[in-house]
């Protein structure tokens, strides 16, 4: 038995949101909006990058809904739509830092081992 239409959906939803965080640039943007937004300029300076490239990645998060953009006269501003995605972050960082404590202390036994004597 397959998986329904709206499941279907549902999940591709999903993927779609985390196609849209999965750019360094992104994720760095989105680092950079949490708690305040900014303008393209602040964000280009903050990135050290061309007004291209950050407005390519802003069109992106923007087409997802992961950000929102609103005019101050001439000047877009930038905010994150829902405070969520910081806690996402926030999730995130403790999962590879998790990752990172297992990888170092694998590392550490793999030293150990390679000190003893008698190794093959």
């Amino acid at each position: 038995m397959g998986a329904s239409p709206t499941t279907t959906e549902l999940q591709s939803f999903k993927a779609e949101f985390f196609k849209a965080l999965a750019h360094p640039i992104r994720i760095r943007i989105l680092e950079l909006l949490r708690g305040h937004e900014r303008g393209v300029r602040e964000l280009q300076a903050a990135l050290d990058l061309d007004q291209s490239t950050v407005s390519q990645q802003l069109a992106v998060l923007r087409a997802k809904n992961v950000v929102v953009a609103s005019r101050e006269g001439t000047a877009v501003r930038y905010a994150i739509r829902d405070e969520s995605v910081g806690e996402l972050l926030d999730a995130a960082r403790r999962i590879f830092n998790n990752q990172l404590v297992g990888t170092q202390t694998m590392l550490r036994a793999l030293r150990r081992e390679a000190r003893r004597p008698g190794r093959r």
